[in-house]
């Protein structure tokens, strides 16, 4: 395929010419490659593999109720104890794996020097999982 212009063209000038021989040649062989390759990398040896369970059992920490009424009384899980007893129930607490929830119940009413003696007691003792509840209403 050539390009030839009969009047301004003289035997030194230079042809423009694309030559598809070789490119079609290489799409030829690589497309022989890929009809050859294709059925071994379809072959695959049948094996029945072990099934194994793989979920995770997680142990749900316990959940402790504690509780202060009006007059600052404190309650762990429904029993009234004081101050001194709660550290003991805290530290015992903060050594089981894993570590309960505590809920924190207090009354509207109750003064804050109590709830704030709970919670300093709670983190000398090492709790971390401590929460709130609140009545929605």
């Amino acid at each position: 395929m050539s390009f030839n212009l009969q009047n301004e063209q003289n035997e030194d000038s230079i042809m423009a010419e694309i030559n598809m021989t070789p490119m079609v040649d290489v799409m030829l062989v690589l497309l022989i490659i890929f009809i050859i390759t294709l059925p071994v990398m379809q072959q695959a040896v049948k094996v029945e593999l072990p099934k194994a369970n793989s979920v995770r059992n997680e142990i749900k920490p316990e959940s402790v109720q504690l509780s202060i009424d009006a007059n600052g009384k404190i309650f762990w899980n429904s029993t009234a104890i004081d101050l001194k007893t709660f550290d003991g129930y805290a530290e015992k607490a903060a050594q089981k794996e894993p570590q309960p929830e505590i809920n924190l119940r207090a009354d509207k009413s109750v003064k804050y020097e109590y709830v704030a003696q709970v919670l300093a007691a709670s983190r000398r003792a090492g709790l971390t999982k401590l929460g709130f509840v609140t009545d929605p209403n």
